[in-house]
């Protein structure tokens, strides 16, 4: 059942949201050679206690972890580790910020120091294809729609999408309907309406969208080993078209 939102509720919604955003803000001030996931997750679970959030994601179905850090080759659901970042790197940061019981949800991906032409690419394209998807997300249009677009943009810049991962609603719960795949044809799923909350997060690889789960039954990577990112943000439909949540 899709949960829509007052227009109170959104509002709580977004102030969770820019919490969120100015984590992101000083996380993307440390991020270069020689830190640690784990010292940014602890640092952005202090941010969160510091603005009276707290961090969804721990405990969550036993994380132990604020944040999720999947580098390189990781898709999504990486812990946080203390190995140190190397120039070159790239690294997704993904946290849900709860405030006063309402949520959002966002994921940046971050280039460390210098990074490949290839890398670069990646992560300028799966953001545009973010954005590709939320002008998709208008009320009147279907969910498909916004899946859609991710894709069409993304495979004709010559990466892949993942399938096995996908957006999802979100208020007081993390994962609420209506479910937010990032490929498929148009004009399919639910219609989308004014009050509705979801999340829109593709996640592109270099190479095949094809992924594999570590041993710790978390860590999602892609089964080629090739680079992976990630971005993705919390959208409310109003009648005046999408509000980005969590806008940096």
């Amino acid at each position: 059942m899709i949960i829509i939102k007052t227009e109170a509720e959104i509002n709580r919604m977004h102030e969770a949201g820019k919490i969120l955003a100015e984590i992101h803000r000083q996380i993307a001030k440390l991020i270069a050679p020689g830190i640690t996931t784990h010292e940014i997750d602890q640092f952005a679970e202090k941010l969160m206690k510091q603005y009276g959030a707290t961090p969804e994601q721990k405990g969550y179905k036993g994380y132990q972890y604020a944040t999720c850090a999947s580098i390189n080759d990781v898709i999504c659901h990486g812990f946080p580790k203390k190995e140190k970042l190397k120039d070159g790197d790239i690294v997704t940061i993904d946290m849900v910020v709860n405030l006063n019981g309402w949520l959002a949800d966002s994921a940046w991906s971050y280039a460390v120091g210098s990074v490949s032409e290839e890398a670069d690419r990646l992560l300028r394209v799966t953001k545009e294809s973010l954005y590709k998807g939320i002008e998709q997300a208008v009320a009147g249009n279907r969910i498909g729609d916004v899946s859609h677009a991710v894709q069409a943009y993304a495979e004709a810049e010559g990466f892949s999408v993942v399938r096995d991962f996908i957006g999802h609603g979100i208020g007081q719960e993390m994962h609420e309907d209506p479910q937010v795949p990032h490929y498929g044809p148009p004009n399919k799923g639910p219609r989308i309406k004014e009050g509705m909350v979801f999340t829109i997060e593709p996640m592109l690889n270099v190479g095949t969208y094809q992924m594999k789960i570590d041993q710790d039954g978390w860590t999602a990577r892609t089964r080629d080993g090739k680079l992976s990112a990630q971005y993705e943000h919390t959208i409310a439909i109003t009648a005046n078209g999408p509000i980005i949540l969590t806008e940096q």
